[in-house]
């Protein structure tokens, strides 16, 4: 069965060329042309991947990630940007971005990157190793009561929405308790081996999830970060 993606870009000849590129590859593509149409055909057909451009009529690429994730914690959604500040990447990564590619770019490199993506979202489970199977439904991590089935953690009585990654990353935390994990080891196991990204995307994915499970985000005791190394989860 194709893999079905859906892209919002208000470009023509990007939206036209990414179609055709992405046909090419046998994927099953629904282009639209402002973030509110893009939301319209998401409620009403299933997706195995997103790609929205960040700068777009109606609703931005964030509105639009924004809403996605409101439903649905899992399915990847990958960011198209003209813009290189690194706040940029952060507010996507709040919202619950996979990854992100600037514009322009190449047809090899968005080929890899979208397999990338669509092979990790159809691995149910972390690889043997990386996280325990036998991990409770609804289990304590840090300070928050965090739900694997429901993709949400609660705080001091406030349900939140995690994303796919960070229930990833707290299922191998959870898993090696007092290890020491590095940088590579974690994207390896939350990103799959084949991630572009860099380290940074890391920090800034566990800066997100500490708003979400510490007690007090800005002096976090439940994931600790050993400098010049990785994190390590004292619970």
């Amino acid at each position: 069965m194709k893999a079905k993606i859906l892209i919002a870009e208000d470009d023509a000849n990007i939206r036209l060329g990414l179609t055709a590129t992405l046909e090419s590859e046998n994927y099953a593509v629904t282009a639209t042309t402002d973030g509110a149409q893009a939301l319209k055909v998401f409620a009403q057909e299933k997706f195995d991947l997103v790609i929205l451009d960040v700068m777009m009529p109606k609703k931005s690429g964030y509105d639009v990630c924004r809403e996605i994730r409101a439903r649905d914690g899992r399915v990847p959604v990958l960011f198209l940007t003209a813009k290189g500040e690194e706040i940029d990447k952060v507010v996507g990564l709040k919202l619950g971005a996979d990854d992100y590619m600037a514009k322009p770019f190449g047809v090899h490199e968005l080929l890899a990157r979208v397999e990338a993506l669509l092979r990790r979202a159809r691995v149910s489970g972390l690889q043997p190793g990386e996280a325990k199977t036998d991990l409770p439904v609804v289990m304590r991590f840090g300070a928050a009561e965090v739900d694997r089935k429901k993709f949400t953690a609660t705080l001091k009585g406030i349900s939140t929405a995690l994303t796919a990654r960070e229930l990833k990353l707290i299922e191998v935390f959870a898993s090696h308790p007092g290890e020491v994990l590095t940088r590579d080891a974690l994207l390896n196991a939350a990103w799959g081996v084949d991630y572009f990204g860099t380290t940074r995307t890391l920090d800034q994915h566990v800066a997100q999830l500490r708003k979400k499970i510490e007690a007090e985000a800005e002096t976090p005791v439940a994931i600790v970060t050993i400098h010049g190394v990785g994190y390590r989860y004292d619970g």
